[in-house]
């Protein structure tokens, strides 16, 4: 089974001390799930039109690993949290080749 690489990016953050503690949270609910934090934070260059906004990575053993992490009552718990601090964000999740 091919890993799985959870990308999230955020566009827009109201509250810099809220997404803090929610990362805090969702931090330790994602690793619970088995995911390793790969990398966190602003990107260091963008090319091609790339947007500079705080990117992570998460790596799992599966998609459907992902997926759980996502759905899991931890990490719903730290969303609450998030709320409406951080509209505009995306993720994705994606199957290694």
């Amino acid at each position: 089974m091919a890993k799985a690489y959870w990308v999230a990016t955020y566009r827009t953050v109201s509250d810099p001390d809220a997404l803090a503690a929610y990362g805090k949270i969702a931090g330790t609910a994602l690793q619970a799930a088995g995911g390793r934090i790969l990398a966190r934070g602003m990107p260091s260059l963008t090319l091609d039109g790339g947007y500079m906004g705080r990117t992570v990575v998460v790596e799992f053993d599966s998609v459907d690993a992902a997926k759980a992490a996502y759905n899991s009552p931890a990490y719903q718990a730290a969303l609450k949290l998030l709320g409406a601090v951080a509209k505009e964000r995306d993720i994705r999740i994606i199957e290694a080749v």
